[in-house]
């Protein structure tokens, strides 16, 4: 019989773990006010989300969507986990048909991991190909998690030596107000000087002047203690 998002859905509530969910939820910032404001958790490491999305790889489209609609965090999580297996493994209509679902459905990729462990695999196998204007326009929404994917998604890119449009985003977001913005700038800058210090270097010398410390900060943290120094003065 053919596994629906019901069974997934008691398959997670079963390994919940209530007191664990407490200081997760904590740690996700769903406080009034925080990023992650009301999100909900079961309180589930991610070998244990990984082991579910290992039983129920072939998950229908449809129903890995309502898992990505669910208000339980390691819902969306796991649904997006299948997503990333099952694109891998994807012709290129079954990758496009995914990426089309994974992005009229971003408003539930609403927390930075959600974001971190799928966007790459998912709209990265798109990007990697030709069309990269998605990339700015994400980049260009007034919404923090499409801008994160934006930034994030180019590190597929990076892999193959491409730096460019990790370069072009980081300018549009530079002035960014958030400090998860900045912190994806920067590990992707950071992902950039571990194939190239010399492409690094270049944007260095011409933005340091107004990156945020936090984007400067993550994007040295490889050099050696004086040439990190030699950098983060020149920001001051």
């Amino acid at each position: 019989m053919e596994s629906t998002y019901t069974d997934v859905k008691t398959a997670l509530l079963a390994l919940a773990q209530p007191e664990r969910a407490l200081l997760v939820a904590r740690f996700f910032k769903t406080a009034p006010g925080q990023y992650g404001e009301g999100d909900q958790f079961l309180g589930l490491s991610m070998p244990q989300q990984r082991r579910i999305v290992e039983q129920y790889q072939n998950l229908s489209l449809n129903d890995t969507e309502k898992l990505v609609r669910d208000p339980i965090h390691e819902c969306r999580m796991t649904g997006l986990l299948i997503w990333v297996y099952q694109t891998r493994k994807a012709t290129s209509t079954q990758q496009a048909s995914i990426l089309e679902r994974y992005l009229s459905n971003r408003r539930y990729i609403n927390n930075w991991d959600l974001v971190d462990v799928s966007c790459y695999h998912i709209l990265g196998q798109y990007v990697v190909k030709g069309d990269r204007s998605i990339l700015y326009d994400l980049a260009g929404e007034d919404y923090l998690w499409s801008q994160r994917i934006a930034i994030v998604s180019t590190f597929a890119l990076i892999r193959l030596g491409q730096f460019a449009d990790t370069f072009a985003i980081a300018e549009m977001l530079l002035s960014h107000k958030h400090d998860l913005i900045h912190k994806a700038i920067g590990w992707m800058l950071r992902e950039v000087g571990k194939r190239s210090a010399e492409a690094l270097e270049e944007f260095l010398h011409d933005h340091v002047p107004k990156m945020p410390r936090t984007t400067l900060r993550y994007a040295i943290e490889r050099f050696e203690p004086v040439h990190r120094r030699y950098y983060l003065d020149l920001s001051k």
